[in-house]
């Protein structure tokens, strides 16, 4: 048994257990799956043998599973020359897979379990997107049955190429973001759900009867507890709020005018509903004089206008310049570097950064319009090549929330599409001096617009001109040239080869086939050891080589 395998089923049979112990699974039902699952002699049949425990009784998620074709041929990757390129030798190489995903990570298990820091993946969900896999449902979407089949098994071997407190990110839209949501919190347990955001898609809508639809979701989950995981701080990004300069700028930094000293939102309280001058000008909270003496008469809510601020702290506030009057108002300046240390008359520094939240990815920069721009400016009507495209500022910001380590990070992508999340990781490695390092998996689906395949005339194509600066012909004629410099990174290209296992012609075998090369391996010096390598890591050639024994 390969070690993959081993490991698998040892994390499928211990969900299953867990499953007894949430009571949503009966022992005697577990007890059979557990059998089965151990008798597995490949990891889509272990895989496929755990998926009929997913149903949940407590939530009512159920869905009919459609099983991967399992079949007896091995897969593995093969170089392709043609389409691999070295810019410069001293920068990262990465790599991308074009083949169906499922085999791109099995193959993957080999080379970099446990390994993987971040996973973005942004599914297909349309009829347009999967070819003759998609018997549609809604008019322009794929049966859940077969989005949810699709999904399981891959986010199986996923969760398994995570490292240990890697993250996974994924992209659905609004149809189909809770019954995904469920599936991840079967897969990776609600223990490991980080985060279900918005994003937004487009700013603005057409004028119609129906609600716009201006944003998907972010779903994010982790293998350990999410109160494990610490995510960075946001920039500052909307400076241009800050765009205020007094004495203490060069201390302080620009300030901005968002918060008036006054609310009536606050609990009422006499203490804090006074008089103050500034310059010589009176001023009560709420700006009407007549309504603060009825206040102070006991005619108010239980909240109304009040400031903020003590005496003693406002005192203070006048002092160090922390106020400005603007439209017969009382404002204070929220400084980029400093602020008033919570319940002190004192400045307490700050760092130019906020938290994350639920709403970070609401803006404008991380639409779809910015990516189709984007996109534009690689290929002519790059738009229309691929549709629906991801801005790569998105997926850089979102590996930078939670992975702050440059130098060894590996990032990876199975549902690649136009490959933007090569882009982002390369910006990335830009803006920081980072060593990461993506890998993209796509499979050669054609279309009208792609008649030799997404992967060879949309993905290899748009990481070859942002990389090198040159299209494989040689031709520089895109825009993005004009204002971008190229990465100069590397790249290598494989495609996912078939072999049978009953194959017995010379030079025909598994054995010949398989480049040890591709995996990350020197070449073996003795053929033994080769074939000792290839019965470890590809089951059904060990599967064919037990049988061959015994016949």
């Amino acid at each position: 048994m390969s070690s993959g395998l081993a490991e698998i089923k040892k994390d499928l049979i211990a969900t299953i257990n867990q499953r007894v112990v949430d009571r949503i699974l009966e022992q005697a039902n577990a007890d059979l799956l557990i059998k089965l699952i151990s008798q597995a002699d490949t990891i889509e049949e272990a895989n496929n043998i755990a998926a009929f425990g997913t149903t949940y009784k407590r939530t009512g998620f159920h869905f009919d599973k459609r099983l991967e074709k399992i079949s007896n041929n091995i897969k593995f990757k093969k170089k392709n020359e043609d389409l691999s390129f070295v810019s410069d030798e001293s920068r990262p190489t990465h790599e991308l897979i074009i083949g169906d995903n499922y085999d791109a990570l099995q193959n993957l298990l080999i080379t970099h379990m446990g390994k993987v820091d971040v996973i973005y993946i942004d599914p297909p969900y349309g009829k347009d997107s999967m070819g003759e896999f998609a018997n549609t449902n809604y008019n322009n979407a794929i049966t859940r049955d077969n989005l949810l089949s699709m999904l399981y098994p891959r986010l199986q071997l996923a969760k398994h190429l995570l490292s240990e407190d890697g993250v996974i990110f994924c992209s659905i839209d609004d149809k189909n973001q809770a019954y995904v949501k469920c599936l991840f919190d079967e897969v990776f347990g609600e223990v490991g759900f980080l985060m279900n955001v918005p994003r937004i898609t487009k700013k603005g809508g057409k004028s119609t009867d129906t609600i716009a639809k201006n944003n998907d979701y972010i779903l994010a989950y982790t293998k350990i507890k999410s109160s494990e995981i610490v995510f960075s701080q946001e920039d500052k990004t909307d400076l241009k709020k800050y765009k205020y300069e007094d004495e203490y700028v060069s201390t302080r930094g620009r300030y901005a005018l968002t918060q008036t000293l006054d609310y009536n939102s606050l609990q009422y309280s006499s203490s804090m509903d006074y008089k103050i001058e500034i310059d010589g000008q009176i001023f009560v909270p709420g700006s009407d004089e007549k309504m603060h003496y009825e206040r102070l008469n006991g005619n108010h809510g239980v909240t109304d206008w009040v400031w903020r601020w003590s005496k003693d702290a406002v005192e203070w506030g006048k002092k160090e310049g922390f106020f400005v009057v603007k439209n017969n108002r009382i404002y204070t300046k929220s400084y980029l570097y400093c602020r008033k240390k919570n319940g002190k008359c004192e400045i307490e520094n700050i760092e130019a950064t906020k938290a994350f939240t639920s709403l970070s990815y609401i803006d404008n920069h991380y639409s779809n319009d910015n990516a189709k721009k984007e996109l534009d400016t690689i290929f002519i009507n790059g738009s229309s090549l691929f549709k629906n495209p991801k801005p790569s500022i998105l997926i850089s910001k979102l590996i930078d929330m939670v992975m702050r380590d440059n130098d060894s990070a590996v990032i990876l992508d199975f549902f690649a599409g136009s490959g933007t999340t090569g882009h982002a990781v390369m910006e990335l490695n830009r803006q920081d001096g980072g060593n990461r390092k993506f890998i993209l998996c796509q499979v050669n689906e054609k279309t009208k617009e792609n008649p030799n395949g997404i992967a060879y005339d949309v993905t290899t194509k748009r990481l070859k001109r942002i990389m090198s600066g040159e299209c494989y012909d040689g031709t520089k004629d895109f825009p993005w040239l004009q204002k971008n410099a190229p990465y100069m990174d590397n790249l290598n290209v494989y495609e996912i080869g078939n072999v049978s296992q009953a194959e017995t012609r010379e030079g025909e075998t598994a054995f010949d086939k398989i480049d040890e090369t591709c995996y990350g391996l020197p070449k073996f010096e003795n053929f033994a050891d080769k074939v000792a390598w290839i019965c470890e890591n590809f089951e059904n050639t060990t599967k064919f080589l037990k049988k061959s024994k015994e016949d």
